[in-house]
């Protein structure tokens, strides 16, 4: 699993091109092996596959507690939340997947006939993760931050200039403590890792 790591911006290109060069051989060489990624994990597999990455409108933040609007297949990936439409993660970028990879844009890595699917979607976001049948499952939102881990993360980019607007950081601090779904999501992630979700197509 691709773990987050930090900003695009903030990462030398070198450090780019081997991680996706490694994911690359990975996706052609070992069919077996699935990807997913989580934040910058989830950029990198889509950047591998041909989706562009960059600033957010206006380089608007998406922080702390986000609900996410899920589609038909975010709607059989978590069951659960089927009726309600939505599901709730923390959020922690300024940076988003602008257009889900597509057999035309990678490069021959998806065939012809493999669907991908964006599973959910926010105003600021439109690719919150993507579900590609028994190769992929990523995902923007953070499945293990807590309140501490989202008020400490802000304060960070806050010390480092990241994070200018300090309405924007309060804001994100207060919603910090906002209970998500984040057990939900690992627990569709595992089921594709042990091949229990064939049936979502």
């Amino acid at each position: 699993m691709l773990q987050p790591v930090n900003l695009f911006a903030g990462l030398p290109g070198q450090y780019h091109s081997r991680l996706t060069n490694t994911s690359a051989d990975i996706w052609t060489k070992r069919p077996d092996i699935k990807l997913s990624g989580v934040c910058f994990g989830h950029q990198i597999i889509c950047r591998l596959l041909g989706s562009k990455v960059d600033s957010t409108p206006g380089s608007r933040w998406e922080l702390a507690h986000t609900t996410i609007n899920l589609s038909r297949t975010g709607r059989a990936l978590f069951p659960s939340q089927a009726k309600k439409g939505t599901l709730d993660l923390h959020q922690m970028h300024s940076d988003h997947v602008c257009n889900p990879p597509t057999h035309e844009t990678s490069n021959g890595l998806i065939k012809p006939d493999v669907k991908v699917h964006v599973w959910g979607s926010t105003e600021t976001t439109d690719v919150q993760g993507i579900y590609i049948r028994e190769r992929a499952f990523t995902t923007q939102g953070h499945l293990g931050f807590d309140e501490e881990m989202v008020k400490r993360q802000i304060e960070m980019r806050v010390e480092s200039g990241a994070i200018e607007d300090k309405q924007v950081a309060e804001e994100g601090k207060k919603d910090a403590g906002e209970e998500h779904d984040g057990e939900l999501v690992a627990g569709a992630i595992l089921r594709f890792f042990h091949g229990e979700d064939v049936d979502i197509d």
